[in-house]
């Protein structure tokens, strides 16, 4: 077997490439997961990919391939799960710091992504500087838990096969479709998840609100932060709300308009320790949570609470 029929499909140049149904994605992606595809073969699906973009078909058809491939947590709430893959370049890597804030509310919060990038300041870096240790497994999710702490497990323990196909980026230099990927899994076994799904362009939010409602997953979407999925501290972004496939409008807000009053403390290192220094400051509550932040986590909150709502109904 080969990907060779698919790439003759999506590898004809932007504008002469062909989009693939669900069932072609889903065969394609399966055997690029599996590992029947050659290195040869994945390196031209990852450059094809990038030069055409996925469609809504494809991502849905790539998830499901990507689903047996996943180690998924079970729990009995909703989770939030927040994947973190962009980490910091010129500004602090506040995601860990919004899923601290979040789980300080109650909520179960699952952080996925890699341990570390050579250009980037990861939340993982950032996690183990406030002394708080990957999880290597479902035991470790629920000990934190348990602890009122945010969960972060690396992508590798989450899923091998996606870590590898994310892990082709060194080798040909660009992002992959198994980047969009990772920023739409569910690994929850057993109750309602809430995604938060960043872009960085308007045509990829509207990409992402699709899949929402395709698959009738509860999402929240925005404007990243450097591709964080956390609100700019300094100016807050249009943020969605999507719950079963369905766009709640009156769960989301619009983007902060008008010039900007006051700009709030941030560190001035983006650095782990920097990070975790600050990150700790306004969970003790010696500076205060940026506002942009601090209503993401307000919306999120909200949307939980009815996810748990129609779960316990």
């Amino acid at each position: 077997m080969s990907i060779a029929p698919y790439l003759k499909e999506i590898g004809r140049g932007h504008a002469g490439a062909r989009a693939l149904d669900v069932a072609q994605s889903t065969d394609l992606m399966r055997q690029v997961l599996d590992g029947t595809a050659t290195d040869l073969e994945v390196g031209g699906f990852a450059l094809a990919m990038r030069i055409k973009g996925e469609t809504c078909d494809e991502l849905v058809g790539f998830s499901r391939a990507l689903e047996p491939h996943l180690a998924c947590v079970p729990s009995d709430k909703p989770v939030l799960v927040i994947p973190s893959y962009n980490g910091a370049r010129r500004l602090p890597n506040l995601t860990p710091l919004l899923a601290m804030a979040m789980a300080r509310r109650g909520a179960r919060v699952l952080v996925h992504g890699p341990r570390r990038d050579p250009t980037r300041v990861t939340s993982a870096e950032v996690f183990a500087a406030l002394g708080l240790p990957a999880c290597d497994g479902a035991a470790a999710v629920h000990a934190a838990w348990r602890r009122g702490e945010p969960a972060h497990v690396p992508t590798d323990v989450l899923s091998p096969a996606l870590q590898h196909l994310l892990d082709v980026r060194w080798v040909v230099g660009l992002r992959n479709s198994g980047h969009t990927m990772a920023k739409l899994i569910a690994p929850v076994a057993g109750a309602p998840v809430l995604r938060l799904a960043s872009h960085t362009h308007p045509e990829f939010g509207r990409l992402m609100g699709e899949f929402a409602q395709a698959t009738g997953a509860s999402m929240m979407l925005l404007r990243g932060t450097e591709g964080e999925p956390v609100a700019d501290p300094r100016r807050c972004p249009r943020m969605d709300l999507w719950l079963n496939g369905r766009l709640d409008d009156a769960m989301g807000c619009p983007p902060q308009d008008g010039p900007l009053v006051e700009l709030p403390a941030l560190p001035r290192e983006i650095t782990a320790a920097s990070t975790a220094a600050y990150t700790q400051a306004v969970i003790a509550g010696t500076q205060s949570l940026p506002a942009p932040i601090e209503r993401q986590a307000g919306l999120l909150a909200q949307a939980l609470a009815q996810l748990q709502s129609a779960h316990a109904g």
